[in-house]
């Protein structure tokens, strides 16, 4: 299972690096859940991973077709991987379906030149499901899975939308994460999770199935707003290898 930690500049991403982060994800923790960096931020923190590691970065919530297609392309063209999407207000799968859609193709048109830039494959977008989708007024993960496969989306995060609500340890049985990994592996999508996890948490993402735990709060010294901190860093990545 892969490490994948969420940072906010160029100096949290060398800590991730050296910590061992298989991954390393432009992110404003300040922001919400999927808060956008700016585009000068997201360059410096791609310039300081430097290619060593794939870069991935938030988005934040879709709301228009022409926005989410021009984020999706301006950032793959700046060195992104994959485009994290998530739907807060959005109830319907075929409008999730049309704003995925969008983002698939302004990041094809900015990965055009740089197809192979990562051992995750092309550049695509990560669908973002919220495990706590009422208080985001989304769609569930299931429902998020049928439009992501039919989207063309390289993957699904499940994650939290309040990070000040109940983490995803609580919000779902290891039984229904596993069913929603699985699911989502059969649609051929790559799986990520995250939604405040500890390190307590780890044995039990990977016992999911998941690809992928993505991490911030647990990365930090004093929670998800403090700085990254390469030691807490290290011990989630044996704790991934585990």
């Amino acid at each position: 299972m892969r490490l994948l930690v969420s940072v906010s500049n160029g100096a949290e991403a060398l800590a991730a690096l050296a910590g061992g982060a298989d991954i390393v994800d432009a992110k404003d923790p300040l922001a919400g859940p999927l808060g956008a960096v700016s585009s000068d931020r997201f360059c410096e923190i791609a310039h300081a991973v430097g290619g060593t590691r794939p870069v991935t970065a938030a988005l934040g919530d879709a709301i228009g077709g022409d926005a989410i297609e021009s984020a999706a392309r301006a950032t793959v063209s700046a060195g992104a991987v994959l485009v994290k999407v998530g739907f807060a207000g959005i109830c319907s799968v075929a409008r999730a379906t049309e704003l995925l859609e969008a983002a698939v193709s302004g990041a094809n048109e900015g990965g055009r030149a740089a197809r192979d830039r990562s051992e995750l494959g092309p550049p695509g977008v990560i669908a973002v499901a919220y495990a706590d989708h009422p208080r985001a007024t989304s769609i569930p993960a299931g429902s998020l899975t049928t439009a992501a496969a039919s989207a063309g989306v390289r993957g699904l995060l499940i994650d939290t939308f309040d990070k000040s609500g109940p983490g995803l340890r609580q919000l779902l049985s290891l039984e229904e994460l596993a069913a929603v990994v699985a699911g989502a592996h059969r649609a051929g999508l790559l799986v990520a999770v995250a939604g405040k996890l500890t390190a307590e948490d780890l044995a039990w993402v990977r016992s999911s199935g998941a690809d992928i735990a993505g991490v911030r709060g647990a990365a930090c010294d004093g929670g998800r707003t403090a700085a990254i901190a390469r030691s807490r860093v290290q011990a989630l990545r044996h704790l991934c290898e585990a």
